[in-house]
């Protein structure tokens, strides 16, 4: 079970968690041991998430997000497997947590008269300025 917050909690089954052997550096112990771990969070089924929340988590999870609707989180950081576990849960919890918040609507406004107005006025003595630029005119 994966605490979110007080009203969002994971259940087991929502959850299924896979090791695999790492890449990189690490010598034998790479090479004998699965230590990363393949974090899969069924997103789309889950009823502990509401439908708004499942939009905006789609949205954040990116490339993460199958098309099954599940979540999948990689981690190989550590050589520990029990330290990747840990790390890969509290990044989906992460995950989670920043689809929780609710973004802000815009609110569209005008420039006030006094903006405009010196936004002309400075784009006017600009044009003169390259204006004065060009080739005297000979009389």
């Amino acid at each position: 079970m994966l605490r979110i917050n007080d009203d969002i909690t994971l259940q087991d089954w929502e959850l299924t968690e896979s090791f695999v052997r790492s890449s990189g550096p690490g010598g034998q112990n790479v090479n004998k041991v699965s230590t990363a771990v393949e974090l899969r969070f069924e997103a789309a089924r889950s009823p502990s998430l509401p439908d708004p929340i499942k939009a905006r988590l789609k949205r954040l999870a990116g490339r993460r997000w199958t098309k099954e609707g599940a979540i999948i989180i990689q981690c190989e950081e550590t050589r520990s497997q029990a330290r990747n576990r840990e790390i890969a849960r509290a990044r989906l919890a992460e995950l989670i947590a920043r689809a929780l918040i609710k973004p802000k609507r815009r609110i569209a406004t005008k420039p006030t008269y006094g903006s405009v107005k010196r936004r002309l006025a400075s784009k006017k003595a600009r044009s003169n300025v390259k204006a004065l630029r060009g080739q005297v005119p000979e009389d």
